[in-house]
């Protein structure tokens, strides 16, 4: 019976395994076109991992009235554990000409997070990511799958396509229609 295993391992020890979808987690929040490629077993458990990262960042964004910024703060510091620290050794005064190190991917995930996702998410209740198969890879035949999140750039640009072209069709058929009536009337005019 598997009682209480409700995750895959995934061949790796729990704190890889954390880590591991931590990284994922980063990259997926952090890609321009909102999707990543990964393995199927790997896209399944980064799924409600990431998910739960994002239901705190919706309710931090529908926060209204007295102590919003407190519970904004509390939601933040639990999305924080979604992702890496940053840099824990980022020094604030440097030696004359150096460069302070860039902060980590995990802060920028968190700040687009917040800003971008919970705000685009904000009144759907949940099933912010879609799992696509794509076969399996030539070296090893693992399972790959794209992880992506709904209502992303590209779908939006082509349901904007498809109303332009279903409108345009649309006014071609009443344009054709139009002539055909005018010519059935022209015709008839003839005939009289």
């Amino acid at each position: 019976m598997r009682h209480l295993k409700a995750h895959r391992k995934l061949g790796r020890t729990t704190e890889h395994r954390i880590s591991m979808l931590r990284n994922l987690a980063t990259s997926l929040v952090n890609s321009r076109e909102d999707r990543i490629v990964t393995t199927l077993p790997k896209a399944k458990e980064l799924r409600p991992f990431i998910e739960k990262a994002i239901t705190l960042s919706r309710r931090a964004a529908s926060l209204e009235g007295n102590g919003a910024e407190v519970q904004s703060v509390h939601l933040r510091r639990q999305a924080a554990s979604y992702f890496h620290a940053g840099n824990f050794g980022r020094a604030t005064a440097t030696r004359l000409g150096q460069v302070p190190p860039p902060r980590s991917a995990g802060v920028a995930a968190l700040k687009r997070l917040f800003d971008e996702l919970g705000e685009r998410f904000k009144e759907r209740p949940g099933g912010y990511t879609r799992i696509i198969k794509m076969g399996r890879r030539s070296g090893d035949g693992a399972e790959l799958a794209i992880i992506e999140f709904v209502d992303n750039a590209r779908e939006k640009e082509a349901l904007a396509a498809q109303k332009r072209s279903k409108s345009k069709t649309s006014s071609k058929k009443k344009s054709a229609e139009t002539k055909s009536a005018d010519a059935e009337t022209a015709e008839t005019k003839d005939s009289e």
